[in-house]
């Protein structure tokens, strides 16, 4: 590192050796904080000494030789170039000296048991020495060295003045070693001085960076380096080292000052040079992140604590008391030895709760602290697993409940902790509260389990789909007499309907198992707002035709945020809007909890809310984004963690994957066995209906008939068997059709077509396109432009893609080939959004590429160019043999206004009639225009 900043005391040091090298001797103190340069300043310049005419000799004290009698002088005598008899002289008098100390005591305060005559002795060696060789005595840590050699240093400052050495020691400004008795000599002595070291400045900091890693880095970062550093040079170049190691690793620069290991290391030497006391109190201060109960923590006095804060505030470790950043004081607490780093934590949490300080504050002292047997630790780690919950730290929450349940000792509060630990670590991973089921079944037995806390425990065992033993948890509820208490009451209220939208099955069980009972006051508006959304689902399943389920679900969900208890509210609104129909009102909000969830990091929220995405995106008929947010829900959750419920993020990216093509992706996701009691869940069916498209694409309709048909008797057996939740008939109706089974094809789209109504057009136009592949061709345009329509209003562009596919086949059957050009173009650009890639290549097999599409294509671009967008809109309708009538109707224009705007048109594209109409004449308008039109 260069000695940036430090021309002016190089220059004195310069003018000193000047002066000795004429037999004028002198003596400087390089003063300053630890870490500030002194040694590279002092190395530095003993390296220049022989150019400038003198002869270096060096020493270094340490605090582990502060008790070797003559160590210091030791040193510079053997890097002396002596003659061997002067060196024998030398070392006999070094080895009088220290046995003369050591048989005194080598920490008294007085100096008296070094003899005066080995002093003067070993002093005169150095002296005649500079007769022969001007001398650059250099001493670093000068306040560190042994007091014999400190007396002998001193001894030879008085006799400098006329010979041709120059003494050169570095000080520590910190510690207690400010006033030594050395220091004081040396000021004493006309010919001596100081030269005080300053931290770096900005621009300081900036030059030896520039040195280091170049201009451009140096002047983005400077300012940051020098408010992380202080100017300290050691931790400056620690995170120029830190910045040069991220572009090593990355391969470029990173877009803020990287502040890593070598800057937490650097933080730490610093400290380890200084003093113990102050080291103390900067290890205390990393515990409790301020300084307002140091001196309690230490007992040290406010005094001492004081003074230690400031010589660490010098040094540039500190800012306003506090580490300049939170990897400095990670580094110093993890130089703390584990037993002493557990008491001081400890202490400060004792101290915290004294002074009324905040739960999570005295909680993580709690969780990194020695044991505390104290009545008020478990309720106050509860009382902070609740308020970082609420902010989405689920992490430290978990902390806070497994630390409170080790330290419980109340059965029954005990279960509640594992119950509020369950639910917490589920928002990280469902899979990881499966170590708790069965102490919460025990708990159950012994009668430690609360009423409400046993329902979480059914649902949780559901989810793993241990059906048997969730039955014995409901079966006891009822026979201990806990389901009688409000919250408990409430639990059940919620639950009744939300078993029978997810485990129908169990709904069965639960009825048979505890009977109905009137409705209870509801415990809490959360838990009424969650019974509201749980029964609009339910009423949707059921097919239930409520004009307000819109306004009821967006209304909850206006009201929701990802609380400790609101998931469930949220997922039920969303699936109400999302098998209602109301994939588009459901996408925004979905989008906005999403994020919502990824602020609160609860990842198992986010990979839920995935999954109901994936499905909203199928119903759009958004594959790409489908198997995206698909696959984003089986990442963030593995598929081990998902149990039963694994049937909706799998099923959506079954469906998406077949759509697209990629059928090896699909083979490989459905070659992992699902849990069998998959079945036994509203995830089965959507695994059922994905697997029967699978087969069906791959060219197996029986075995997807097979499942098309389980899955329909499922929905029947379970009372929820609504069009909007899976549309089986659909799907049965084409693998009858694949079969050669065209009646019973026909019998399955009749079925669904009568289930269907004004809320349900998807479902609706996606029986209609099977209905009309049923009848005759003649009637199949008719019945395919109505399915159209619907699907249009329904918002699915994949089923509108192959419902075109099918209407420009109808056309092409009856010779319609104009018309079935122009309806092929527009399925193909639709199928290519979708990226169903193998709608796409049939489209294009299909389709005329020939000379005469060409043509068409560049006579009707001109053309279509000079109609206004009204008569375009008219136009293409016209072409697409739609009637006045059901033009004026689709438009919301009268018959006349149709008819003008259609003789208008004739007149500009010079036609008589309406089969003259270019097939390729809506390709002259935009995207926009086309997708605001129907077919």
């Amino acid at each position: 590192m260069g000695l940036v900043e430090r021309d002016e005391a190089l220059a004195s040091l310069e003018g000193l050796l000047t002066s000795a090298v004429t037999g004028k001797g002198r003596a400087v103190l390089i003063s300053g904080t630890v870490a500030s340069g002194k040694s590279e300043l002092l190395h530095s310049f003993a390296e220049q000494a022989i150019e400038l005419g003198a002869l270096p000799i060096t020493a270094t004290g340490s605090r582990v030789e502060r008790d070797l009698p003559m160590g210091v002088l030791g040193q510079l005598i053997h890097d002396a170039p002596l003659v061997a008899e002067e060196r024998d002289r030398a070392l006999a008098l070094l080895e009088e000296g220290a046995r003369t100390v050591m048989s005194g005591d080598p920490r008294a305060e007085t100096l008296e048991p070094v003899d005066a005559q080995v002093v003067h002795a070993l002093c005169t060696v150095l002296l005649e020495l500079s007769e022969r060789y001007p001398l650059l005595v250099v001493v670093d840590d000068i306040h560190l060295a042994d007091r014999a050699s400190q007396l002998c240093l001193a001894y030879l400052l008085r006799r400098l003045r006329f010979a041709r050495i120059a003494a050169v020691f570095s000080h520590s400004d910190n510690g207690r070693y400010v006033e030594t008795f050395l220091e004081t000599e040396l000021m004493r002595q006309p010919h001596c001085r100081r030269v005080q070291l300053a931290l770096l400045s900005e621009e300081g900091v900036a030059t030896l960076a520039a040195e280091r890693v170049g201009k451009e880095p140096a002047a983005r970062f400077a300012a940051e380096w020098h408010g992380l550093s202080g100017g300290n040079p050691l931790l400056v170049g620690a995170l120029i080292e830190d910045y040069q190691d991220f572009v090593r690793a990355s391969g470029e620069s990173p877009a803020e000052p990287v502040v890593g290991d070598r800057y937490g290391q650097a933080v730490v030497s610093c400290l380890q040079r200084g003093e113990p006391q102050t080291l103390q109190v900067a290890r205390g201060l990393a515990v409790l992140g301020d300084p307002a109960m140091l001196d309690r923590l230490l007992a040290g006095g406010a005094a001492h604590v004081s003074q230690a804060l400031h010589s660490l505030t010098l040094t540039g470790l500190l800012r306003v008391g506090c580490f300049r950043h939170e990897v400095a004081r990670a580094a110093v607490l993890g130089d703390v030895d584990v037993d002493r780093r557990m008491d001081l934590h400890r202490r400060a949490a004792e101290l915290a709760h004294e002074s009324g300080a905040s739960p999570e504050v005295i909680a993580d002292h709690l969780l990194e602290g020695s044991r505390i047997e104290a009545p008020w630790v478990v309720p106050l780690l509860e009382d902070a697993a609740r308020l970082v919950l609420r902010e989405g730290r689920v992490d430290s929450a978990v902390a806070y409940l497994r630390l409170a349940w080790r330290e419980c000792a109340d059965e029954q509060q005990r279960m509640k902790i594992t119950t509020t630990l369950m639910r917490a670590e589920w928002r990280i991973n469902p899979g990881a509260p499966a170590g708790h089921l069965a102490d919460l079944t025990d708990g159950l037995q012994r009668g430690s389990l609360r009423g409400s806390d046993a329902i979480v425990l059914a649902q949780a065992l559901l989810w793993h789909g241990r059906f048997d033993d969730a039955r014995e948890v409901l079966e006891y509820l009822k026979e201990s007499g806990n389901d009688g208490d409000l919250e408990t009451g409430t639990e059940l209220l919620i639950a009744r309907p939300w078993l029978r939208c997810t485990y129908p099955p169990f709904h069965a069980h639960l009825r048979r198992t505890l009977g109905e009972k009137p409705r209870p006051v509801i415990a809490s508006v959360a838990a009424d707002r969650r019974l509201e959304a749980t029964l609009a689902l339910a009423g949707v399943l059921v097919g239930e035709r409520n004009g307000r389920l819109v306004e009821t679900a967006e209304r909850i969900l206006r009201e929701c945020h990802l609380d400790e208890m609101s998931m469930g509210t949220v997922e039920s609104a969303l699936l109400a809007l999302t098998y209602g129909g109301w994939s588009e009102q459901a996408a925004p909000w979905c989008d906005f909890f999403m994020a919502e969830a990824g602020m609160r990091h609860a990842p198992s929220r986010q990979a839920r809310l995935a999954a109901i995405r994936a499905e909203i995106a199928l119903r759009q008929g958004d594959m790409p984004g489908a198997e995206h947010h698909a696959r984003t829900a089986l990442e963030i959750i593995p598929m081990s963690s998902w149990g039963v419920a694994v049937g909706g993020p799998l099923s959506s990216l079954i469906i998406a994957a077949t759509a697209m093509g990629k059928h090896d992706v699909v083979h490989e996701h459905l070659s992992h066995p699902v849990p069998e009691a998959i079945f036994q869940s509203r995830y089965g069916l959507h695994y059922l209906y994905a697997r029967g498209r699978y087969n069906l694409a791959t060219d197996y309709p029986g075995p997807a008939l097979r499942d098309f048909r389980l899955c329909g008797e499922l929905m029947s057996t379970w009372g929820i068997d609504a069009p909007g939740l899976v549309p089986w008939r659909v799907d049965a109706a084409e693998a009858c059709l694949r079969l050669g089974q065209p009646e019973q094809a026909r019998r399955f789209a009749e079925d669904q077509l009568k289930r269907c109504g004004p809320a349900t057009p998807r479902v609706h136009g996606m029986a209609m396109r099977l209905f009309a592949a049923t009848g005759e061709v003649r009637h199949r345009p008719m019945l395919l432009r109505q399915a159209a329509d619907l699907l249009q209003a329904g918002g699915d562009r994949y089923e509108m893609a192959k419902t075109l596919c099918d209407l420009a086949a109808a056309y092409q059957e009856l010779g319609e080939f104009r018309r079935a050009r122009m309806i092929s173009s527009r399925a193909e650009a639709v199928a290519q959004e979708c990226q169903a890639d193998p709608l796409t290549r049939v489209l294009s097999r299909n389709g005329d590429s020939g000379g005469e599409v060409v043509a068409a294509l560049s006579e009707t671009e001109g053309l279509a160019a000079v109609l206004s967008d009204a008569e375009r809109r008219v136009a293409i309708l016209a072409a697409s043999d739609y009637t006045n009538r059901e033009i004026a109707g689709k438009l919301y224009l009268t018959v006349s206004t149709v008819e003008q705007h259609l003789t208008r048109t004739y007149r500009k594209l010079n036609i008589t009639r309406r089969a003259d109409l270019p097939s390729s004449l809506d390709l002259g308008g935009s995207r926009s225009q086309l997708n605001r039109v129907d077919p």
